[in-house]
């Protein structure tokens, strides 16, 4: 269980990026996070693993308050907090398996990690993860040599990697073709199921997150102003998180195809089927 209270997070500036959000996220539960360009997203995301420090509040996994963790304590939370960027972190001129083992960087002594000896747990795990994300032969090909889906679905395995508890994904399908993006994120959306994992996911597209999460989170100007079900984000919600706007060719396109997210029982079954 992920809780957050009162996270607030001003800038030298005196710019306030969040405002007193507070929100739970159970195991399990995929979460989509929307918002305007500006909205908090980005910095919220950041702030439950203190890549950005908040100003005041408390980011709370299980009994643990991460906000107070010295940072020796902080290295060894990280461990359990899986990060999926959306430039996807990649070292370029490291191949796909030596990236993915770069999730195990938290675990070994300095040593295996500066020669790149990781135990062979290590490795197998990495190969079997390989082969859930679709690159099973890709291991030994340079990171540089792959395409963007291909990438993003080395930086799942290498969050993986890392046996999270809990998975922050920012903005994963913002270079990616709408073909892929519903692959990425249907992907991200399986293994959560499987490892009970709860995820929080800053999009953009108001309509995968909807096809693709369980819950809705709307920031606007660094404020919490929508917490709902996808198929609550109706007229009145994407006003109040964007503003003023015809949202009607938004919805009759959202409604083009069924939604993927519905009862847990419906859900299930649509992973059961894609497997």
């Amino acid at each position: 269980m992920l809780t957050i209270e009162g996270l607030t997070k001003t800038y030298k500036t005196g710019d306030k990026a969040l405002k007193n959000v507070s929100v739970s996220v159970p195991s399990g539960q995929v979460v989509g996070l929307i918002g305007p360009s500006g909205a908090g997203k980005s910095t919220l995301i950041r702030c439950i693993n203190r890549l950005v420090e908040p100003t005041s509040g408390a980011v709370k996994m299980g009994d643990s308050d991460i906000t107070r963790l010295s940072r020796s304590e902080l290295r060894r939370a990280r461990r359990r907090i899986g990060m999926i960027f959306q430039e996807y972190a990649l070292v370029e001129r490291l191949t796909v398996m030596e990236n993915v083992l770069s999730g195990r960087l938290g675990y070994v002594p300095f040593w295996r990690s500066f020669t790149r000896r990781f135990p062979q747990e290590s490795v197998d795990k990495a190969f079997a993860l390989l082969e859930r994300v679709g690159l099973g032969d890709h291991a030994d090909k340079r990171a540089d040599a792959l395409s963007g889906g291909q990438r993003q679905r080395v930086g799942i395995a290498r969050a993986l990697e890392q046996d999270p508890e809990l998975l922050l994904v920012d903005e994963p399908t913002a270079s990616l073709d709408p073909k892929t993006s519903r692959q990425i994120m249907r992907l991200i959306l399986e293994i959560c199921r499987e490892r009970g994992l709860p995820a929080i996911i800053n999009i953009h597209d108001v309509v995968l997150a909807q096809d693709f999460t369980q819950r809705i989170l709307g920031l606007r100007a660094g404020e919490l102003v929508f917490d709902g079900a996808p198929d609550a984000l109706d007229e009145a919600a994407l006003t109040r998180i964007y503003g003023e706007e015809d949202w009607t060719a938004m919805r009759r396109r959202s409604g083009d195809e069924e939604p993927e997210h519905h009862s847990e029982r419906e859900m299930v079954e649509r992973l059961e089927g894609l497997a």
